[in-house]
């Protein structure tokens, strides 16, 4: 018998609000610290590239660590592994929020910040393996709905958050995980998850070769806006860490107990949802931090204030991700995933035609718009992607679409903080020259001007006094013509994973595999499949046709 359909309705929704508390400081720490930027710079004496890694380091040991977290939840135990990732993330917090000031500081907050994405992403699959477990299929979208509703909607608040705990003390940002923590831990022990595990043996050369792959290439992602896609470095770890990822995938072809059953990418729904997914994450994670600069440049919001906004696209966000959850559950992926691209682009497109009144009441519909058509595409392609694996390897899966969604939104950073400075530069130019400033020096100090606002680092070029004074008003301006200019490459990406999701997806509910199956999965049927494929049972679509059977 499935674990889901054993499980009572009331342990059932006991069990996803642990999760959710769970993965909640995950997503909270993808945004929070970029607004205590200047106040941990300024207090500990870190240099800017000490202030760079405090941000980045996080995100790429968690986007390098997935794929070995979610391996480790199929085989040892979900359970127990959301439980360890728990306990990591939260000490790993402490931690930060006690790093001493002097020699010591930047090591000590950049090590734990690595130690922080670690325990991320021990958790993160297990978290969503468990309740995918504990759902039958038919119920899975309205619950990760919910799952991901509240988890995307914690991305916005972290600016909010962050503005207000900084009022009081920079380390509050990082110590607030730790009541969230002990809230998780005491739902897990209340409503003990159940679900099943297959122990194998651990890909070790695997596990390097996809580690160092994302990490490198990640970083040199990150790195483009500090040392210029001129340089060498540049690209040199961009290709290694590509050429890595290439070896990985034939070595895991000819792996026994691979990390990562590749095979998985012959089915057609799973490999089109992570394409839209890894496509429209070019988008989603940065639009938090271009959308917070441009608040407290062009509009001259404080920190908080700029978070504030940032809930008009939660808003659209977390309605559109409930609405978008049941129609997962009614009439398949398709439709909520492809209008959801659609409408992601439309608002984009729309709010970008706006930025540059330098009003924030004229935008407000746009950015819901825009929100809404995330939230209704980013919980039905991670659902369905997930769904797509069999009932022992949902964690693998996870681990690979959570990759897929760090690892391009790491690249999103780096493209359109690119096009930001790029634009900012050369109108700044223009601006300056038309002062009087000759234009050689026009170009230098506008080089200077624009490199620091880029968007990759999560600081912000304003003060946070809330005061527009300080601004010169053509630099206000020019900098909303060049979130404009972002804004409409966000609105054509949208509308690339739109194409991706109609093209690609087919209609139809997937349908739960027959639990006759099950027993000749456990059994040693292991890997990635279709949920139904690991048991030789093929999803059709209502036109017939049959997924291939991995």
């Amino acid at each position: 018998m499935a674990v889901g359909s054993a499980t009572g309705g009331r342990s059932r929704n006991l069990i996803l609000a642990a999760m959710i508390f769970a993965v909640a400081m995950t997503f909270i720490d993808q945004t929070i610290v970029s607004i205590a930027v200047p106040k941990i710079q300024a207090e500990l004496g870190l240099t800017s590239t000490g202030v760079q890694w405090a941000v980045n380091a996080y995100l790429l040991s968690l986007a390098a660590l997935f794929a070995f977290g979610g391996r480790l939840a199929d085989t040892l135990g979900h359970t127990k592994m959301v439980t360890l990732g728990v306990i990591i993330f939260a000490a790993a917090s402490a931690l930060c929020g006690l790093t001493p000031k002097g020699s010591l500081a930047e090591a000590w907050i950049v090590a734990f910040r690595v130690v922080q994405g670690a325990g991320g992403a021990i958790m993160f699959p297990a978290a969503l393996a468990i309740v995918v477990q504990t759902f039958p299929l038919n119920a899975r979208g309205k619950a990760l709905a919910l799952f991901f509703g509240i988890a995307g909607g914690l991305t916005a608040i972290g600016p909010i958050l962050g503005g207000f705990l900084t009022q009081w003390t920079w380390r509050a940002i990082f110590w607030v995980n730790i009541p969230v923590a002990l809230v998780a831990l005491a739902l897990i022990w209340i409503s003990k998850p159940v679900t099943e595990h297959r122990p194998a043996r651990m890909d070790y050369r695997g596990l390097v070769l996809i580690a160092a792959g994302v990490a490198l290439s990640v970083f040199g992602f990150q790195q483009s806006n500090i040392w210029g896609w001129h340089n060498p470095g540049t690209w040199l770890c961009i290709i290694g860490g590509l050429v890595l990822l290439v070896v990985f995938y034939f070595i895991e072809m000819r792996t026994s107990s691979p990390l990562i059953q590749v095979s998985i990418f012959r089915n057609r729904p799973f490999l089109v949802e992570n394409l839209v997914l890894g496509i429209s994450m070019l988008v989603f994670i940065p639009v938090f931090f271009f959308g917070s600069e441009y608040a407290q440049i062009s509009l001259g919001k404080t920190a908080s204030q700029a978070g504030v906004i940032l809930l008009y696209f939660f808003i659209g966000f977390v309605i559109a991700a409930q609405i978008g959850g049941r129609m997962l559950d009614k009439r398949g992926a398709k439709l909520p995933v492809s209008l959801g691209c659609v409408l992601a682009a439309v608002g984009f497109y729309l709010w970008a035609g706006k930025v540059t009144g330098l009003s924030f009441s004229t935008q407000q519909w746009y950015i819901i718009i825009a929100g809404g058509g995330m939230g209704f595409m980013l919980g039905p392609s991670s659902t369905d992607a997930v769904n797509r694996a069999s009932r022992l390897s949902y964690g693998e899966a996870t681990g690979i679409t959570q990759t897929v969604r760090n690892y391009t939104a790491s690249l999103g950073l780096a493209i359109l903080g690119t096009i930001l400075v790029t634009e900012m530069r050369s109108r700044l130019t223009s601006s300056l020259v038309s002062q009087g400033l000759p234009r050689p020096r026009a170009q230098a100090l506008a080089a200077r001007l624009a490199q620091g606002n880029s968007g990759s680092s999560g600081g912000s070029g304003s003060s946070g006094s809330g005061s527009t004074s300080a601004i010169p008003a053509f630099y206000r301006l020019d900098f909303a013509y060049a979130t404009r200019t972002v804004f409409y490459v966000m609105a054509g990406i949208m509308a690339v994973a739109a194409i991706v999701a109609i093209l690609g997806l087919r209609r139809g509910v997937q349908e739960e595999a027959p639990a006759a199956g099950e027993a000749g999965e456990a059994g040693g049927a292991g890997g990635v499949g279709g949920a139904g494929e690991a048991e030789g049972q093929p999803v059709t679509d209502e036109t017939g046709r049959a997924d291939p059977v991995v």
